[in-house]
């Protein structure tokens, strides 16, 4: 267990990761252009050309929104930060930050009929599976250094890191289900963002 000296406050933590996600969030909108118009062309059709630019951002939007959430969430229940917590954390950044780049290259190929579409999937669901495991080694980290604070036995303790956990497994088998259809692939991940825009920690009354 990590001594009194080893351990502080969670404030300085949460709020550079705020800066960091609202950063990464912004990156995103940066990769939407206008379309390029031909001569006599209506705007609308060409507006509707773009979904696959739209779509990629909306899901990663919708990640990157839930994981702060959720982020803010894991951190209402932390009590205090040690040198591992903070290199967890980090972790996590880290494959929040690099988000917009596979958005970016899945939205350009995901209307592919080539195997690049599946390998832009497969390159966005390995960031994500990354990423979920990232908070899975955070709140698996809080639990056996007893940061936070719980009155749950060992079984629910294994319960909450299961539920928590759960979407690596998914995002680990969207990589495989890329070389099947990118455009599932998306609806998968999207779906998965909308699960962990529930409440996923439920430690403190």
């Amino acid at each position: 267990m990590s001594t009194q000296s080893d351990l502080a406050e969670t404030t300085r933590l949460e709020a550079f990761s705020d800066g960091v996600f609202a950063i990464a969030i912004t990156l995103l909108v940066l990769e939407l252009h206008n379309p390029e118009l031909e001569e006599g062309q209506r705007l609308w059709p060409a507006l509707l050309d773009e979904w696959p630019q739209f779509a990629a951002y909306l899901t990663s939007f919708a990640i990157l929104g839930v994981m702060w959430v959720n982020h803010h969430s894991l951190f209402r229940q932390i009590q205090r930060a040690d040198r591992g917590l903070m290199f967890l954390n980090l972790l996590l950044l880290l494959w929040a930050t690099l988000l917009p780049f596979p958005t970016s290259l899945f939205a350009e190929h995901l209307r592919d009929d080539s195997i690049n579409a599946s390998i832009a999937a497969a390159v966005y669901s390995t960031n994500l599976t990354l990423a979920a495991i990232a908070f899975s080694l955070i709140w698996w980290h809080v639990l056996r250094k007893h940061l936070v604070e719980h009155n749950m036995t060992n079984a629910q303790v294994r319960r909450s890191l299961l539920r928590y956990s759960i979407g690596t497994l998914i995002y680990a088998a969207c990589i495989g289900l890329s070389f099947i259809s990118a455009q599932a692939t998306l609806l998968v991940v999207f779906l998965l963002a909308v699960y962990y825009g529930f409440e996923q920690l439920r430690t403190r009354a």
